[in-house]
Order: C-alpha cells, then sequence, then structure tokens
C-alpha cells in the first residue's frame, strides 16, 4: 500500500504540472498579461503556503538575520522573478510540450552548476563519473537539436483534417522558435541556480516550508518593483474572464502550492532520484494535453531531441543512484569497522 500510494503520488505531481504547463499556455492564449499573470500566481500561491508555513513551523524556525534575508533575497531572484520570467516568455514562443522537454535537462544543468561551487565530485576513472559527464553532455545535444533543428509535424491529425503542406515542412527553426528555446533554457538555469544555492542555505535555516513562503514573498516584491517596466497599463491587470481567473488560482494554489507539497511529501517517502525517474512522463502528458486541447504541434526535431535527453536525464540520475549506493555502503563498512576495532580495544569480544 505505501507503494502504491507513493507511486500515485508521484503520477499525481507530473499531471499537476503537465497541467501547469497547458493551463498557462491557454492564459497567454486568452490575453492574459505575462506580468499580471506572475505577480497574481505569486500572490495566491503565497496565501495558500504562509498558513500551512506558519502554524507547522512554528517552532522549527530559527531567528532570521541581516545575512539569511540576504541569501533569501538571492534565491528569490533565481528561483521567483528570472526563473518564472524566463519560463513565461520562453512558453510565449513555443508549445508547452517543447517547454516540458527542454525542462528534463535541468537535472544535468543542476550537476554542472553543483560541480562549478565544488558541492559535487567528478571522477571519469569511475563508471559512473563517466556516466554523470556523458549524460550531460547527452542532455545538452539533445536540447541543442531542438533548438535549431523542427522538422515536420507528427501530431496534425489529432488536431483536425489537416493536410501537410510545404509551409508545414520546415527544416530549420525560426527566430521566435530559437529565442524560445533559449529563453526556456535560461529558466532551466535559474531553477538549477536556485537548488543548488538552497543546499547551503537549508543547512542554516532547515524549515523548509517557512524558507519557501519567504522566498515566494521576496520574489512577490520583486516583481512588484519591475512590474511598471513591463506593463503599466492598468486595464491588463484586470481579470475579465473566468479561464483567466482559473489559469491564475490553477499556476498559484494546484501548481505552485499544492504540488510543491506533494514533491515534499514524494521525495520524503521515495527520494529525490525516485521522484526525478518520473519527470520525462510529464513530457508525454503535456504532448498529450496540449495536442487536444491547444492544437499543439509535434515535430521530428522535438522527439529526437527528448528521446537524447531522456537518455542523458537517466543516465546521470543512475550515475547518482551507483555513487549513492556506494557512499552508503562505505559509511556502513566504516562503522561496522569502527565497532570492531572498538569492541578488540575494550575486550568485549572476549
Amino acid at each position: 500500500m505505501e507503494k502504491a500510494k507513493l507511486l500515485a503520488g508521484v503520477l499525481a505531481l507530473e499531471a499537476l504540472i503537465a497541467g501547469f504547463h497547458v493551463v498557462s499556455r491557454a492564459a497567454l492564449d486568452l490575453g492574459v498579461s505575462k506580468t499580471a499573470f506572475l505577480v497574481y500566481r505569486n500572490i495566491s500561491a503565497l496565501a495558500v503556503v504562509a498558513p500551512f508555513a506558519y502554524f507547522l513551523e512554528k517552532k522549527e524556525r530559527p531567528p532570521l538575520t541581516l545575512r539569511l534575508m540576504a541569501e533569501f533575497f538571492i534565491l528569490a531572484v533565481f528561483g521567483i522573478t528570472f526563473m518564472q520570467g524566463f519560463y513565461i516568455l520562453g512558453l510565449y514562443y513555443l508549445s508547452p510540450t517543447y517547454v516540458s522537454v527542454i525542462q528534463n535537462s535541468i537535472p544535468a544543468i543542476t550537476f554542472v552548476m553543483a560541480c562549478g561551487l565544488r558541492l559535487e565530485q567528478v571522477n571519469v576513472n569511475t563508471g559512473y563519473g563517466l556516466a554523470k559527464v556523458v549524460g550531460t553532455l547527452l542532455t545538452i545535444a539533445g536540447a541543442t537539436i531542438i533548438t535549431l533543428y523542427k522538422g515536420i509535424p507528427l501530431t496534425a491529425h489529432l488536431v483536425g483534417n489537416h493536410k501537410l503542406t510545404d509551409s508545414d515542412v520546415v527544416l530549420g527553426p525560426g527566430f521566435t522558435w530559437i529565442a524560445g528555446c533559449f529563453l526556456i533554457l535560461a529558466n532551466c538555469l535559474g531553477l538549477s541556480a536556485w537548488m543548488v544555492l538552497q543546499v547551503p542555505v537549508l543547512k542554516k535555516y532547515p524549515a523548509k516550508l517557512s524558507l519557501f513562503a519567504i522566498i515566494l514573498a521576496l520574489g512577490l516584491i520583486q516583481l512588484l518593483v519591475v512590474a511598471p517596466f513591463f506593463d503599466n497599463d492598468l486595464e491588463r491587470w484586470k481579470v475579465h474572464y473566468g479561464g483567466e481567473l482559473f489559469s491564475i488560482l490553477y499556476a498559484g494554489i494546484v501548481a505552485t502550492g499544492l504540488a510543491w507539497s506533494l514533491k515534499i511529501w514524494c521525495i520524503n517517502k521515495g527520494g529525490p532520484l525516485f521522484v526525478a525517474v518520473f519527470q520525462p512522463l510529464q513530457s508525454v502528458m503535456v504532448a498529450i494535453m496540449a495536442a487536444f486541447f491547444l492544437s499543439d504541434q509535434l515535430y521530428t526535431g522535438g522527439v529526437i531531441g527528448a528521446v537524447i535527453i531522456v537518455i542523458g536525464l537517466y543516465s546521470v540520475l543512475w550515475a547518482k543512484s551507483v555513487e549513492k549506493k556506494g557512499a552508503c555502503d562505505h559509511e556502513a563498512e566504516t562503522r561496522l569497522t569502527r565497532h570492531l576495532l572498538d569492541e578488540e580495544f575494550t575486550g568485549e569480544n572476549l
């Protein structure tokens, strides 16, 4: 039953995030202001997360210091302002399917950043060390293929009686396609930086839910400061339709609040590697949802790049799994050796 619950939880998590990609794109198609969408999303998310963080971690929160607040502010820059800003801009130029596919490269990007900060060690003389490097290179290659090669549509039959014409056969992507890919890659960089920089912060401030609430609040303040420079038309900030309101509430309450809490539960029960293994399933869910609800097209270049990215992703995850198991075995062996030496020294083995 525990395994069944965990599996159901991970599948629900991927479905919720897949729905977020599709709902966000639908909001843009309705004409929702990109800046207003981000602000309203974080307001609704903060309204959900803050009360739980306050009451559930009331006795666990360490005292706040000026240094901690400065570190929280930097986390908000990468994890909210940059990450969400690049995401919504990239989604404007790309389909939800390709956004989700490119985001599968996040583990590899995170690995590279962690190596740069010496939070991660690379030993190419070992099998898992070589697998990390190869997996990272494959992920970069897959993202490059998606960016520079589009191909022909594969899902035209799913979106109506569409006949393939010469204009549909796209051998090379346009400027907006390339711009969208680079924006989503920048989104991945922001999210990876956010995760890597959290490691030392969580050691000093282990109250995860409270940390997330503070980051949401600081990110919201940052967005409100820069918002007038991107969209100062008050009319565009008004919510005119039920669909716009639904998309905003889904993005904030469901995708940010509920999905984030569910992800924490899944990681606590199954570990981060178990959760990450299911990430490519999200791209499949997005492709199906987007094809039926948004008439989204899937191209050969995207499929080729997606396959390469997934292979690279699993290569990195496999390497991490083997490395973690080796570290645990080494730690257990060290503890056993110390225990035997202690017994021998005290004469308890007699």
